[in-house]
């Protein structure tokens, strides 16, 4: 019989859930939403909706007025990562942690586990709350996906030493931090952060083809691939060819889960206006499930003249579900030169050899990935918008996209899905 787990989610933004859809293969039936599918009592989901309609106000309005930045600023100092030195254990449980034991206690996520004991398969969940609520209730295999380069203490329980939940952490600074709270380095394992396999390949040879072509379209003048053609040619082999002619590089620019930061997008649109006009540059925006941030991008797009070049030079991408958004997107990923994103789950995309041009962080784990974007030399801070068109030409010019494209796919795990499923399935 051929083997399965529990893949369990949870409906708040885009990166729990973008997380575990990588994992669709080893679900049994389908992903499971932790706040909102069928088994989930009526009490339990209006909590969870709750706390969903909050984190999304304030992270749309910490960007449009200051009573919205001042309640993003009291947000995010409760999610507050201490800093990462001096090195020195913090397994001492916060308020927040010791909430969430007693929110447990009185039945979150009971109704979720209760199911979950109906077959002996293992649990994998991309987000702490179930994690913990099965640790609580004692289900014999748990495996939690860390989804960012850094966490709060509340993704661990109270008493660590004595939880059963085995993490899967996306890079070397979360197993180090999951040590610092108290979790036995034996309960941790480094596998990368799940990526969608139609973006990697069992051996990586999806993402080395994309990553050749890349290569070339960012790098027109050859000013990167002459000074380093050793080193691209030892990571791509064969699939790289210096003599390939370069095209118009796709940039796509990815809306957050709360539907923030469109506005950069419409900036990055007409500054870059003329070149999709002229077909030299193809811009994607990706709106998500927002329908009101597609109604948006396409009102602003008939606004400055771009209306014919639809799915052409210029892309809104946007679906219903959140399943069938991450299917096309993947195939855009592909096709995908320059992305634009803040520095949320998507920073980890870089292990596909794509360069991230790096929006304001949102949140305090936000700022920790833009970190180890920067230190890894994967990611570069974006510029004004508003003169998008200059700043590209000139990254282009120099060949320093190529650079970070390389890097990402050098020092970032890309083969976290697979090494996710042999763990969780042997």
């Amino acid at each position: 019989m051929e083997k399965k787990a529990w893949v369990v989610a949870v409906d708040m933004g885009y990166g729990h859930q973008r997380a575990a859809y990588p994992l669709k293969d080893i679900a049994y039936g389908d992903i499971i939403n932790a706040n909102s599918d069928k088994m989930i009592s009526a009490q339990e989901k209006k909590i969870w909706n709750s706390s969903r309609s909050f984190y999304e106000w304030v992270s749309r309005g910490s960007e449009v007025s200051f009573l919205g930045k001042f309640l993003f600023y009291l947000f995010d100092k409760l999610q507050k990562i201490d800093p990462y030195y001096p090195r020195a254990p913090n397994t001492k449980p916060s308020y927040v942690v010791k909430r969430l034991e007693k929110w447990v206690k009185k039945g979150l996520c009971k109704g979720l586990i209760k199911y979950l004991f109906s077959r002996d398969i293992p649990l994998v969940t991309t987000y702490f709350i179930p994690a913990i609520a099965a640790d609580f209730y004692k289900l014999p295999k748990i495996y939690c996906v860390v989804t960012d380069t850094d966490m709060h203490r509340i993704w661990v329980p109270r008493n660590p030493s004595y939880s059963r939940i085995i993490y899967l952490a996306p890079c070397q600074h979360a197993v180090n931090r999951l040590i610092s709270y108290g979790v036995n380095p034996k309960k941790i394992i480094l596998t990368g952060f799940p990526l969608p396999k139609e973006c990697i390949g069992p051996d990586s040879g999806i993402a080395k083809k994309a990553l050749a072509r890349r290569i070339v379209n960012l790098d027109p003048k050859r000013v990167f691939i002459k000074s380093h053609l050793a080193q691209i040619r030892s990571v791509l082999g064969a699939d790289f060819r210096i003599d390939a002619p370069p095209s118009s590089p796709t940039i796509t620019f990815v809306v957050g889960g709360a539907g923030a930061q469109k506005e950069i997008g419409f900036e990055l649109m007409i500054s870059l206006r003329k070149k999709i006009r002229e077909g030299k540059i193809r811009l994607v925006l990706a709106a998500g499930t927002h329908f009101d941030v597609k109604q948006y991008f396409e009102d602003e797009a008939e606004k400055a003249g771009l209306r014919k070049y639809y799915g052409k030079s210029l892309i809104i991408l946007a679906e219903m579900k959140k399943k069938d958004y991450f299917e096309k997107f993947s195939k855009i990923l592909n096709e995908t030169d320059i992305l634009i994103t803040k520095p949320s789950e998507m920073s980890f995309y870089s292990a596909l050899g794509i360069p991230i041009v790096i929006l304001p962080p949102l949140g305090a784990h936000e700022g920790w990935n833009r970190k180890w974007l920067l230190e890894i030399g994967a990611g570069i801070d974006e510029e004004d918008p508003k003169y998008a068109s200059d700043w590209i030409e000139e990254w282009l010019s120099d060949g320093r996209l190529a650079d970070r494209a390389l890097n990402g796919f050098v020092h970032a795990p890309r083969m976290g899905t697979y090494e996710i499923e042999r763990i969780v399935l042997k």
